[in-house]
């Protein structure tokens, strides 16, 4: 396993005079502030604040500087298909990886996916990202799927699954016990460890065994709970009922669940992954936002795959508050209501983006929000080139609704600057394109042109249109000259 190098005499960093969210207990807001690095840390967050010798200066003005960003659930190793299943709705995603072409994959593209998809989380402003790498069909994949992701100067939670075998299977293995033991026996403050895998429902609760291993290994456990088909709740109900669901679980969607299931899990401290842009175009369900307000769930905010959509959480945050307020004014206008305010606002969102994520995998204490003594990981949003930076009148408005990944100017991970003035530092984009390129080309000639064209463009089911009694064959219009 490869290292991405680390230069522990980097020189202090400010970010200086920007609009800092904070995404602190106070949800303070601080304009024209500054915030120092030093090391790995925080240092100080303050107006005009004085500098060590031989600090690096950045100027924020103008821009915003938040925490970075932390994506809870992303199929990485699928990036390499980028854009492949736009049309797919999540059967046809399931036959796909599932039981069809998930089983060409090898070490090497698993590989390509995770380097192309960790250098497009930093880009974006995503500095932590839970890899659910369910395409791990040998520890030899595993293997590849970190070596890429220490090649990243990002932080990575490698969630290890299996779709090719059942969880009870490879769970027990010797060689993923093996793997794993290495995995925590040589801890990295950079790459977590979790396994991932769901939970069908059935009585005989076969899934047990992997629930087990997990707890002897002391590992988190995240599962796809809720959606429609698929999960259900007798999957939370039988792991709750044996005592394995605790604060380090995290579920994906959870979008068909029944109250009693968010009860289970809300009594138990678990956290909620939504993936809206999934959950809105694949067919989980629909985003439960506003049910999870409800039962008081803690949420953070994922991409799932970018087989269909975008690698950034600026989509994740806008959909999200589309997703549950276009909820709320739908169920208002059936009862014949009109909704006033908002329950869900910009800020939130943000915050499911950043300290929601940080909360998900036990890391509230270090990560998540621009405090003095957290880790340095952080993002100033700024682009001079761009008619839509300013007014800066909502902060956090501006964040979920207006800035994009090319407003992303710096990048810092770990105190260790990885994007400068828009672009990444010291990233091999070449290289990443000629392992994409390969893992494309194999897979294309394993499943055959044919193949390859109706994976990529599934059928469209015909319209039945309504009688129109307004459609008049000799209708031209109101426009001149007809």
């Amino acid at each position: 396993m490869t290292q991405a190098p680390s230069d522990s005499r980097q020189a202090p960093v400010v970010l200086r005079g920007g609009t800092v969210l904070t995404v602190d207990a106070a949800h303070r807001v601080l304009p024209d502030t500054d915030v120092l690095v030093v090391g790995d840390r925080i240092s100080e967050v303050g107006p005009s604040l004085p500098l060590p010798g031989g600090t690096r200066e950045i100027d924020a003005t103008g821009g915003v500087v938040m925490p970075g960003m932390i994506d809870t659930h992303r199929h990485m190793w699928q990036t390499a298909m980028r854009g492949y299943g736009a049309d797919w709705t999540l059967t046809q995603y399931f036959v796909w990886y599932y039981l069809e072409s998930g089983k060409h994959f090898r070490p090497q593209d698993v590989h390509a996916g995770n380097l192309l998809a960790a250098l497009e989380a930093l880009d974006a402003g995503v500095t932590t990202c839970v890899d659910w790498s369910h395409g791990l069909q040998t520890t030899g994949h595993a293997e590849a799927a970190v070596d890429a992701l220490r090649s990243v100067p990002g932080r990575f939670v490698l969630a290890y699954g299996n779709i090719q075998q059942a969880p009870w299977e490879w769970a027990t293995s010797a060689d993923f016990r093996a793997f794993a033991r290495r995995m925590l026996d040589a801890p990295d403050d950079l790459l977590g460890f979790q396994m991932a895998f769901d939970v069908t429902g059935d009585p005989a609760f076969p899934e047990r065994p992997a629930y087990e291993t997990a707890r002897e290994l002391g590992v988190p456990v995240t599962t796809h709970a809720g959606v429609w088909g698929a999960t259900n709740d007798d999957g939370i109900r039988l792991a709750h009922e044996a005592g394995f669901l605790d604060e380090t679980s995290v579920f994906v969607h959870a979008t068909t669940l029944s109250a009693d299931s968010y009860q289970r899990i809300a009594a138990t401290g678990g956290s909620v992954s939504l993936a809206t842009e999934s959950e809105q175009s694949a067919g989980q369900g629909y985003p439960p936002s506003w049910t999870l307000r409800a039962h008081g769930i803690p949420v953070s905010l994922s991409m799932d795959t970018s087989v269909w959509w975008s690698g950034d959480l600026f989509s994740a945050m806008r959909t999200t508050l589309g997703a549950d307020r276009s909820r709320e004014h739908l169920e208002a206008h059936a009862k014949g209501d009109t909704v006033t305010n908002h329950a869900l606002r910009a800020e939130q969102v943000v915050e499911w983006a950043t300290l929601g994520g940080a909360r998900a995998l036990g890391r509230e204490s270090d990560l998540g929000s621009v405090e003095a003594g957290k880790k340095a990981d952080l993002v100033l949003l700024k682009n001079d080139h761009s008619p839509v930076s300013f007014p800066l009148l909502h902060p956090h408005g501006h964040v979920a609704f207006q800035a994009q990944r090319g407003d992303v100017h710096t990048v810092l991970v770990d105190g260790r600057v990885v994007k400068s003035e828009h672009r990444l530092v010291d990233a091999d984009l070449a290289a990443a394109r000629r392992e994409v390129e390969a893992t494309v080309a194999h897979l294309r000639a394993t499943l055959g042109e044919e193949a390859w064209a109706k994976g990529m463009n599934p059928d469209v089911p015909e319209t039945a249109l309504v009688e129109n009694p307004y459609t008049y064959s000799d209708y031209g219009g109101a426009m001149p000259g007809r």
